[in-house]
């Protein structure tokens, strides 16, 4: 399993994912619903729905949902993952929430995906770029 935003689909986005399909035979992707990107990051650029759809449609994806607003938990037992793969800057502690995960039953692994070496890998990298450029041409 991999969970993101996935707000302006990018090369760090592709390598995560490709990263959590080589690590188990299935991969599940949760998509953060537009309420939980709210609360934790900022306004959406593209409505979950839209997030979803593209997420959906990618090569190493086999089934995608849109997360739910309550506990992280409960999206776990609907999915029952035998890996989550964290994203590289995503601020889980890998060593505690694979205790928690213990601690409420779950057999599942934890794991890291490496950072993309790409230059504009990351959204907010991305949203500055078109901002600079946008800027740059008036």
């Amino acid at each position: 399993m991999a969970s993101g935003v996935f707000d302006i689909l990018h090369t760090g986005h592709i390598s995560y994912l490709e990263q959590a399909k080589a690590a188990g035979d299935e991969l599940v992707v949760v998509v953060a619903c537009d309420e939980t990107v709210r609360k934790r990051k900022h306004e959406p650029i593209t409505p979950e729905d839209m997030r979803l759809r593209i997420i959906q449609s990618l090569k190493p994806v086999d089934r995608a949902v849109i997360g739910g607003t309550g506990d992280f938990f409960d999206t776990l037992k609907d999915i029952r993952p035998d890996i989550i793969m964290l994203g590289y800057d995503q601020t889980f502690d890998e060593a505690e929430l694979e205790a928690k995960l213990k601690e409420k039953g779950f057999r599942t692994k934890v794991m890291r995906a490496g950072q993309c070496s790409d230059d504009l890998s990351g959204t907010r990298r991305i949203v500055r770029k078109i901002i600079e450029s946008l800027g740059a041409s008036q």
